[in-house]
């Protein structure tokens, strides 16, 4: 991604800021606790316009991910939807990344944040493919990290909150480090969770097999989408405890994520996945994610917010 955005926009709490001065304070309680919730969504660019992919699922995640950690959003859903669009108008962007952060802000410090302020912030820039350039047909290749997720009475992994990503920095710089482009990282009880920013699923004789929500993983928006459009072509999808060693089994692997979108695996622990290429499954099923998203086949589940430019 690019941060060169002199001109650019942030919408911070209602009004647009120059990109430049979107600052808070240095003790500010998110900086000091992680005390923020988030989301990550696109906008694609088709022949109809403008679309924002299920703008109304991640607002809704934006304010359950909230409610969890006591933080009451002083907007309503509405107004944070105007706000993606507008931060994506304002920045003459078409096709884009977009950020909404709510925090905890600066009034006084100490673990309890009840009384700071919640802020929110939404900024949008172009963002291409999130693995590499060729990840989306050649695959990536991945490694099972030393760190897992955490227990399920320790953080709340259905909060997409700042604090939980401090676990998936671990395992993304030990994926680097060791030569992969990114991580599997096991539950608390062993068995597959997700990878560092994104959703996994596996394909074995035509049967699609993903972790279920008790493995600490987030509850995708992406990862929905793949269960939705897997089930309207036919295939069984299996939400299910997934033990390490069915990954290297499988004929075929692959990530989803808002950032990552449809991305296949080729090796795991350098372990060849099925041919080591994208396999027939994952082809038809990131076919059909990018045929919606770009305008070319009907949005038969209504999941595109087209702006009005």
């Amino acid at each position: 991604m690019s941060w060169d955005k002199n001109g650019g926009k942030i919408w911070m709490d209602g009004e647009f800021v120059n990109w430049e001065d979107a600052k808070i304070h240095v003790l500010s309680h998110v900086v000091h606790y992680g005390s923020s919730v988030f989301e990550g969504l696109r906008c694609y660019k088709n022949p109809n316009g403008s679309a924002i992919f299920r703008l109304n699922e991640h607002i809704d995640r934006l304010f359950d991910s909230a409610k969890i950690y006591k933080m009451t959003i002083p907007f309503t859903k509405e107004k944070i939807a105007n706000g993606i669009k507008e931060t994506i108008t304002i920045n003459n962007l078409k096709s884009c990344y977009i950020r909404p952060v709510t925090f905890r802000g600066y009034r006084e410090l100490g673990v309890s944040s009840l009384r700071c302020p919640v802020v929110t912030t939404i900024a949008a820039w172009e963002w291409g493919t999130y693995l590499g350039d060729d990840a989306m047909e050649n695959g990536v290749d991945i490694g099972v990290s030393s760190w897992r997720r955490f227990a399920p009475d320790t953080l709340p992994s259905m909060a997409k909150s700042g604090a939980n990503y401090m676990n998936a920095q671990l395992a993304k710089f030990e994926a680097i480090e060791n030569g992969f482009d990114e991580a599997i990282m096991l539950d608390y009880h062993g068995y597959v969770g997700e990878g560092s920013g994104e959703n996994i699923f596996l394909v074995k004789d035509d049967v699609i097999h993903t972790p279920e929500l008790s493995s600490s993983i987030l509850k995708g928006i992406t990862r929905d989408s793949v269960i939705k459009i897997a089930k309207n072509l036919g295939y069984e999808v299996l939400e299910e405890k997934i033990p390490r060693e069915m990954v290297y089994l499988a004929d075929e692997v692959f990530f989803s994520g808002s950032a990552a979108e449809i991305t296949p695996i080729r090796s795991v622990d350098k372990i060849t996945i099925g041919s080591g290429e994208k396999g027939l499954v994952t082809d038809k099923i990131q076919s059909e994610f990018f045929s919606i998203v770009d305008g070319k086949t009907e949005d038969k589940f209504n999941w595109l917010t087209y702006l009005d430019y």
